[in-house]
Formats: structure tokens, sequence, C-alpha cells
């Protein structure tokens, strides 16, 4: 978000985001003086777009320049490479510049939607990883045009991400659901500066407190709202802390996603988008098998809907599903799809906020094995690329996000330490701590049984199974119900995480041999 300035911005890059910026500074008057350009390119260097100069090149022009604390560069490159940017990175900081501001969001701002307000303070996410797809996100939100768009977990990163994005889709309304009273506050005011600022369209923006477990109030809530489509990231995350709380993460990511589709399909939802992770292939965590249990889940009731649909069909000869005995018929408007991706950069719970955290005391940055690697793609990037898979995907298909390879998590911290000013070892110690409960060295995108397939869609994979899964979720949900909701007649049963582990073990086998190979706690809690 921006601030008052009262110093000399220089814009890197004279193209189109960087011409918009300076107007825009101009003629609010408010945020400082841009003096001039900084670019590249030689069809610009020496000239004068809207008053301000062109010079260049970057890197022989940074070295002439004489900065004052109040001197700030904001970076106006969006298709910049991440090779680039850690260039324009380093020229900028050599040349004095303390105050670095870039435009992030690339799919925005090709889409000419520059605003003074998106720009943010550089940071290494920025500079990590590799150069995100380019992405056309008005072409892709064109089917949430007009519509009621709910998103749940929206004062999560990935949840949060999705709502700036959705800003530009037209939707008529966004409802911002979540269980925590400040994220959400957080969320919608954040979106409402961003409108303010002219960025996105004029949905109405309806923030919801609520709770997933809670079914009644699930069918209430979406009784009320009305929503055309629901993107769900809600679920809790972290996998050690989940290991720890084992009937909490069922509670809420197998019995609050149940609850969910229950009530989407009640109310006439159109569209249901489930968000998922690596860590429900071959699980051996808590939460991985929560999240291998919701997939399941959303895939079934989408095969079971057109299943009794057909049945019914067989049964009604010659009937209209769109006559007016339609209510006969069971439902299938309604389409479910799931969307597959692995770590994303900067993350709550994730390691990028967590070395951040690190360095600034000082170190020692902690990782928990040399060898661990992981997929690390940006939030924005992960959340243009679902909302794209929302749009073009089929009923009942697992999607998954092309993540590029796999990067070391030693190299990360070596890369974060030195994008603070410090050299690894010399002056930031890394220590090594072990692998934590329900971790792994490496993850896996797919599973021996399924196969991903190329999609007419960048970076977009269909994943498609050799057979089908042998865990039969209704029967399970079943089993587990007792745990997680207190039955008179089963009270031994209530908040029993030996028994919890017993009964998804006997279901998943990683999970099986993980759990008895003493990869988890000891003690335990609900």
């Amino acid at each position: 978000m921006t601030t008052k300035k009262s110093g000399r911005l220089y814009i890197i890059g004279a193209g189109f985001a960087g011409q918009t910026l300076a107007n825009e500074i101009k003629s609010k008057g408010i945020f400082g003086e841009v003096v001039a350009f900084l670019d590249d390119d030689p069809e610009k260097i020496g000239r004068h777009l809207e008053g301000i100069p062109v010079l260049g090149p970057i890197r022989d022009v940074a070295k002439l320049l004489r900065m004052n604390p109040a001197d700030e560069a904001i970076i106006a490159i969006p298709g910049a490479s991440r090779e680039y940017l850690k260039e324009l990175y380093g020229i900028l900081k050599k040349a004095g510049f303390e105050k670095i501001r870039i435009l992030p969001g690339i799919s925005q701002i090709i889409e000419g939607d520059a605003h003074l307000i998106q720009t943010r303070s550089i940071d290494p996410q920025d500079l990590l990883g590799r150069t995100p797809v380019a992405i056309n996100l008005r072409e892709s939100l064109a089917y949430l045009r007009g519509k009621r768009v709910l998103v749940t977990g929206a004062g999560g990163s990935i949840g949060s991400e999705l709502c700036r994005q959705l800003l530009s889709g037209g939707a008529s309304r966004l409802y911002l659901f979540g269980h925590g009273e400040n994220s959400i506050y957080q969320i919608d005011r954040e979106l409402r500066l961003l409108q303010e600022g002219g960025v996105g369209e004029k949905a109405s923006l309806v923030p919801v407190i609520g709770d997933l477990k809670d079914a009644e109030y699930m069918d209430y809530i979406l009784g009320k709202l009305k929503a055309d489509v629901i993107f769900h990231t809600a679920a809790y995350k972290h996998v050690p802390m989940m290991e720890e709380n084992p009937v909490a993460a069922i509670e809420n990511n197998l019995f609050g996603t149940e609850n969910l589709i229950r009530s989407a399909r009640k109310n006439g939802v159109k569209r249901f988008v489930h968000i998922t992770t690596d860590k429900a292939v071959e699980p051996v965590s808590v939460y991985g098998a929560s999240k291998y249990l919701c997939e399941r889940l959303v895939l079934e009731e989408a095969v079971n809907a057109e299943s009794a649909a057909g049945a019914w069909a067989e049964k009604a000869p010659g009937a209209n599903l769109k006559s007016d005995n339609a209510e006969k018929a069971p439902s299938t408007d309604l389409k479910f799809m799931v969307v597959r991706f692995g770590n994303v950069l900067g993350s709550r719970g994730s390691i990028v906020p967590l070395f951040q955290k690190q360095i600034e005391r000082g170190g020692p940055v902690t990782v928990t094995h040399p060898d661990m690697r992981r997929w690390f793609m940006t939030i924005p990037e992960a959340c243009s690329l679902v909302l794209k898979a929302g749009g073009v995907g089929e009923n009942g298909k697992l999607y998954l996000l092309d993540m590029g390879e796999s990067v070391r998590i030693r190299d990360m911290a070596e890369q974060m330490i030195r994008f603070y000013g410090f050299e690894p070892e010399e002056d930031i110690k890394i220590e090594y701590v072990g692998l934590r409960p329900g971790e792994r060295l490496d993850e896996q995108l797919w599973g021996e049984d399924e196969i991903p397939r190329e999609t007419p869609y960048s970076r977009i994979l269909r994943v498609d199974r050799r057979s089908p899964p042998v865990t039969d979720i209704r029967a399970l949900s079943e089993k587990l119900k007792p745990i997680c909701y207190y039955d008179p007649q089963k009270k031994r049963m209530y908040r029993n995480t030996e028994l919890l582990r017993e009964l998804l073990a006997e279901s998943i086998p990683s999970l099986f041999a993980a759990v008895y190979s003493g990869a988890v706690p000891e003690r335990v809690h609900g």
C-alpha cells in the first residue's frame, strides 16, 4: 500500500505500466515527483514521456545517480524474468536506493491496470523461483462475470490472493468467507482500498464470518448468499501442528468440506473448485490424509451425481431434465473439480516468512534437512492458474499445476540470506534441525496410480487414474464421525486420536506405513 511521499521517484521501465504510474503520481500530486524513467530500450533512451526524461541503460545511469534518503525506485516491468529482477535489484542497491518498490501481479498489469496502490516493497519472493506464466486474467475470468462468487478461507494466503485477482473478473458479489475475524477484516479492508485506487471492477464485497464445521449454519448462509461459484481454499494446513491435533484436521478439513458440498448442492451453486495439495499424494501425515480424503470426496460427489441422474433417466425414459418435472430428477447443474499444487512462496506457515524473521534476528536459519526439496510457485501465479482451471475444467476432473523443478530448501535459505546483504555461514548460520512429524524429504505431485496429461492450457495438467481408488470415503466418514462429533452411544470414541489414526491407516496404505514406522509423535491430543 502507498503512503505520502515527498522525495524523488525513479520509475524503472518506461513502458505502458511505468507511464501509467507516472501519470497517476503526477495527477494526484501527493506521492512525490517522478524525476526520470530508467530503461534499457535504446529507442526510448533520450526521449521525454509526458515531460519526464528516459535515461539509460539502467546499469550505466544508476552509477551516476546521487541518492538522498527520500529517493525511491519503483520497478514497473511486469513481464520481467526472475533473473532480470535479481539483476535490477542488485544494480539499484549498489546505486544507493534503500527504498525499492515493485508492481506485483503480472496478470492484472498485463491487462493495463497498473496502479500505484498495487506497488509494495520488494522482498525475496519476487526474486526466488521461476518466472510466472503470463495469463490474460480478464479473459480467464469471463465465466464469472455477473456471478456471485464465494471464497472460503478468504483471509488466508491463497484465498486472499484469489480475492485480489477476482476484483478483475466482473463478479457481481464477492463473498469473503472465513473463521478468523481479523484476517477477514484485513482482506476486506485491502480489497476496498484497491477498488478505491482504481483496481479491478466494482464487485460488491461481503465479509462473512462462519465455521465450515457447523452444518446447519452452512445450509443457512449458502441459502442466503445464493452463490454461483465456490472456491474452497479453507483448511488447517500446518503439517506438524496437525500431527499434534489430528482430530481437528479431520473435523475441519474433511467434515467441513462435506458440509460445504452438501450445502452447495442444496442451495443452487453451479461450480465448486476445491484447492488441494501435493501432500495429499500417497499421504504420510494426517493433514495429507485429510486432503486426500477431500479430493476423493469432491470427485466422487461429481461421479455420484452423474450416476444418479443417469439412473433416474433410465427409470423415466423420454423425460426432459429441463421440464416442469425437473425437480424430481437429481441435479446435474453443479460441476465439481479439484486443483492440486505444491508449495507456494510466502504462504502462511511456509519457510519464506520464517526465514525472514530468523535473518532479521541475526540467525540461525533453521532447515530441516540439507537434501529436503520442495516446489515453489508464487502465490499470484498459482491463483491465476486456479482461476483459469476453474473456468476451463470439466466436471469430476482433477487438475494439477505444473510446478516446474523442485528447489532445495538449503539453496533457498542461502539466496534469502544474500538478499538481505549477508553471507551464509559467515554472517548468518544455517542450522539443520531434522524432519518433523509428518514431513518427508521430497513431495510428489501425482501418485503411482495417477497419470498427468497435457491440456491446451499452459502449466495446467489433467490427472487421470489407472484404477479406481480403494478408499471407501462414505464408509470411512461414518466411522470417523463419532471421533469428531460427540455421540452418547459411542462416547469412548470421542476425540480418540489412537483410533483415528488406526482407521485412517486401515484405508490409506501410505499412511499405514508411516504410522507403523514410528513417523508420528508419541503423544498427541485432539
